[in-house]
């Protein structure tokens, strides 16, 4: 039987979660398993698989096949850490498709006037028109923050798509996420995991438009009238840069940095008809660091990984029939099978229960009032939060 209290924990873990520093240690997520219950394990987690990297000094990471969904490897997976630009990637799964691509906006002055101090910035400018594929481009390759607040004030406004968000984040079952800014600048309470960064990577990879931009090396942006200036991606692994060369078969997916979190990185590659996702999360120190602890996870998930039995699963989102919470997974392929038929263990039913529906309520009340008093509090005074670019 569940206990009976949990709807009561949940809700007020939504409602206080604006509160929270900007780590926690505990997984949001533990209560209901997401994932199979090794992942709410601390500590590395591998079955049937020797030879992992030993150095890796991320705080947490997950390595997992993007098309079953198996978790080959993870290290504190459900650990609440400050995301930075890799939200971004949550940000496109909620608002990518509202918009064609081909459709033009003229940007106003109030349009970028939100965006916080020190951010980092694609060149946007009021008065300039844009087509949506050029302000998506700006997103994904310089993660632009005014690119999302232009987008997200085309979607409605910024508390809107915070509540949106949040409302995504709970139906791809993330869990451990809190959304304070669409951007993923540093905010008090702003929180996800290397679980629920993976899970948002895996669900906008299914969608071409997302897969594309994600992997665009560079692009020529609008610079006011005839005149363009050119933008390269960041993703140190898909274009080479910075000491580091190109990782053969990486395609995306979305680096980010503040200064506050470190580095923290989503990338996929495709090797051999085999595609892996890996997140690695604040690493000790370097730069390069992220980069090259994923590369490494990478190449002993092709290799020594591919005989790794499952520790986990990546889940599927409630409205694709998605189950409410996946149990311990027994082998490799149980742990896939319970996270692509969208049914828990032993509970015979899809789809949220109850106490999940009402634990999303909540959540989005809370970050609809929390959404409007960031707003009121940015127009009041500039931030003095860190950069939110990609470290160079």
């Amino acid at each position: 039987m569940r206990d009976s209290s949990l709807p009561t924990r949940r809700a007020v873990l939504g409602l206080t979660a604006a509160a929270l520093p900007l780590s926690a240690a505990t997984p949001a997520s533990a209560a209901t398993v997401i994932g199979g219950e090794r992942l709410a394990r601390g500590g590395v987690q591998v079955r049937g698989a020797t030879g992992l990297p030993r150095k890796i000094t991320a705080r947490a990471w997950l390595l997992a096949d993007c098309e079953s969904g198996e978790v080959l490897a993870s290290f504190d997976a459900h650990r609440r850490l400050a995301p930075a630009s890799t939200l971004k990637m949550l940000f496109a799964d909620t608002v990518l498709k509202k918009f064609e691509r081909t459709e033009r906006y003229r940007v106003k002055d109030s349009d970028i006037s939100d965006v916080p101090a020190g951010s980092s910035l694609v060149g946007i400018k009021p008065g300039i028109t844009y087509t949506v594929e050029q302000l998506w481009q700006g997103v994904f390759l310089r993660s632009g923050n005014d690119a999302v607040h232009v987008l997200a004030h085309m979607n409605g406004g910024i508390a809107q798509t915070v509540a949106e968000m949040q409302a995504k984040a709970a139906d791809l079952q993330a869990l451990d996420t809190h959304v304070v800014s669409p951007d993923g600048f540093d905010h008090p309470g702003q929180l996800s995991s290397a679980y629920d960064l993976t899970l948002f990577a895996r669900h906008g990879l299914k969608d071409d438009d997302f897969r594309g931009y994600c992997g665009t090396r560079t692009a020529n942006f609008p610079a006011g009238g005839k005149k363009t200036f050119q933008i390269q991606n960041t993703d140190r692994l898909l274009t080479g840069s910075w000491g580091l060369g190109t990782y053969k078969g990486l395609f995306g997916v979305k680096n980010g940095y503040t200064s506050h979190a470190g580095n923290t990185f989503t990338g996929g590659a495709t090797r051999g008809g085999r595609t892996l996702l890996v997140t690695v999360m604040h690493p000790d120190s370097g730069s390069n660091a992220v980069y090259e602890e994923a590369a490494a996870l990478l190449d002993w998930g092709f290799e020594e990984g591919s005989s790794a039995q499952a520790v986990g699963a990546l889940v599927d989102p409630l409205s694709e029939g998605g189950a409410s919470a996946s149990p311990s997974p027994t082998t490799a392929k149980g742990a896939a099978g319970a996270a692509g038929k969208g049914a828990a263990a032993g509970s015979g039913s899809s789809g949220p229960s109850r106490w999940r529906l009402a634990e999303g309520g909540a959540g989005t009340l809370a970050l609809l009032g929390a959404g409007a008093l960031t707003l009121r509090r940015r127009r009041r005074t500039a931030t003095a939060d860190p950069r939110d670019t990609p470290a160079s």
